[in-house]
């Protein structure tokens, strides 16, 4: 199994994000609950309409979600930017029945889709499904200073060094790290 790494700069996420919003509805709904919940690929491929719509069309405030890997239920709250991407895929697509799967692929297709995007915005590298769970990682830490044990807990990994490994933090940030702490 390949490593894929997060989408660490910032106005490459955003050009992403609005290169799907012009183009796919489904695509761009997939992209922006993935680096806004931090939901493995699989659990996104299994959501299913009933599990983010109320009956009257609009996006839950929270969702839950059985993790397919460990069984644990997660509640997630979902932020304006997932909500945003949920109504324009009920516009553009909807209305749903509940049982209606949101990303009827497989996880194959999701990979390649992710990967497509990464390089359609000029990133080079290893990505794929995990790219957007590990996204979320790298910027709740680097560019909003969620601590690291936040992180870890949200992510559901065992230590910090697990979640540490996991959201890519290069020798690179440690050295810059080392510099700024000049006392």
């Amino acid at each position: 199994m390949m490593v894929v790494e997060p989408i660490r700069d910032p106005e490459k996420l955003t050009l992403i994000k609005r290169r799907l919003r012009r183009r796919n509805a489904r695509h761009f709904a997939f992209f922006t609950l993935g680096v806004n919940t931090a939901l493995r690929p699989g659990d996104l491929l299994k959501l299913k309409a009933g599990d983010v719509y109320g009956e009257d069309g609009k996006p839950r405030d929270v969702i839950t979600v059985k993790a397919e890997k460990t069984g644990k239920t997660h509640r997630i709250k979902l932020n304006d930017a997932a909500k945003e991407a949920l109504e324009a895929l009920w516009e553009a697509q909807g209305p749903f029945e509940p049982d209606v799967l949101l990303f009827p692929w497989t996880r194959q297709h999701a990979w390649r889709l992710v990967n497509r995007w990464c390089r359609e915005v000029g990133l080079t590298g290893n990505f794929g499904g995990h790219t957007l769970r590990k996204t979320w990682g790298y910027h709740a830490r680097k560019y909003h200073g969620i601590p690291i044990e936040l992180i870890q807990a949200k992510l559901g990994h065992t230590t910090p060094a697990v979640t540490r490994r996991y959201i890519g933090i290069t020798e690179d940030e440690i050295n810059d790290v080392e510099t700024r702490v000049n006392l």
